[in-house]
């Protein structure tokens, strides 16, 4: 479940709102690697983009995204990976987030909600389609 997760560039292909998400860089810090990309979310007429730092920490089973521009005033979220069992995982999902505008937390803020919660569903499926049901 680590790999699918950090398999940020394929996040298009399956995550709610997501239009398309942009690699701008990526680098080795010890085990470390550490990503900045961009995702562009859209519904209906709506579409912002955001930027992030994303941290893949594998030997800790940790990848983090911390945000660093766009539309929120912060945006912070993690993924931890427990080990259980014969090769499947508990995986422990949070978020944070506020955006900046009060005007745009009123139009997208329900709609964020919403699809924040549907990413559970959507990296089940996604592994699902990946490694075959269990």
């Amino acid at each position: 479940m680590f790999d699918l997760v950090a398999d940020v560039e394929s996040y298009p292909k399956f995550l709610p709102l997501c239009e398309s998400l942009v690699v701008h860089s990526r680098r080795k810090d010890g085990e470390r690697e550490i990503l900045v990309a961009t995702m562009t979310v859209a519904y209906k007429v709506i579409r912002e983009s955001f930027t992030t730092k994303v941290t893949l920490e594998r030997s800790a089973l940790l990848i983090r995204a911390e945000y660093i521009d766009g539309p929120f005033s912060y945006l912070e979220n993690v993924w931890r990976f427990e080990p259980h069992g014969r090769g499947d995982s508990i995986v422990h999902f949070s978020i944070d987030y506020a955006f900046r505008s009060r005007a745009l937390g009123l139009v997208m803020g329900a709609v964020f909600d919403r699809a924040f919660r549907k990413f559970t569903e959507a990296f089940e499926a996604r592994a699902d389609a990946v490694y075959g049901t269990v």
